[in-house]
């Protein structure tokens, strides 16, 4: 009787392990794991060649505050957020019928990345984000009408990552820096 040889372990793409890292470094810019842990961690993300040996190191990072997640949500009528209002780690925006206006130029902003997760049905979405903003919004999915947002040419070192996703119906989603 001859076994069958065992099949080797899968191996992942670069897009796994871009993702790993950005984990990790997320961790540590939230102050959940120290420094060394984090060199710790990406050594072992980077020499990874298995998810077997990837999942662990991902496992072993201690998981965000509960807290850090708000909801807005309205069936209609407007959603407006402005002047010093605290803004948490993940915002969820959620619409049926109306507008959405988050300006977060005087927001106090804790957090390194902020993700905004909208799910609007119809009508217009406003974000005015802080001058050093960096926006990204690979994860939105737009119905009807584009997003409107020019990325900014340089943008100064530390400033927040604000990451908008999630859907939008028959509105339109306008993205700006605060110009002060």
């Amino acid at each position: 009787m001859t076994s069958l040889p065992e099949d080797p372990p899968p191996l992942f793409g670069e897009d796994d392990r871009d993702t790993a890292v950005q984990r990790v470094q997320e961790a540590y810019a939230e102050g959940r794991i120290s420094h060394e842990e984090m060199d710790e961690h990406l050594h072992q993300v980077l020499t990874a060649k298995t998810h077997s040996e990837l999942v662990p190191v991902l496992a072993s990072l201690p998981q965000e505050n509960a807290g850090t997640t708000s909801t807005i949500a309205a069936a209609g009528g407007r959603i407006k957020r402005r002047g010093e209002w605290r803004v948490p780690r993940t915002l969820k925006v959620e619409s049926a019928f109306g507008r959405v206006h988050l300006d977060l130029s005087r927001a106090v902003i804790e957090h390194p990345v902020v993700d905004i997760e909208l799910q609007l049905g119809t009508g217009r979405a406003r974000i005015t984000v802080p001058r050093d903003a960096i926006v990204d919004v690979e994860g939105l999915h737009t119905g009807w009408k584009d997003t409107l947002y020019k990325t900014r040419g340089r943008s100064r070192p530390g400033g927040p990552r604000i990451r908008i996703s999630g859907t939008m119906g028959f509105g339109r989603l306008k993205i700006r820096h605060v110009r002060r």
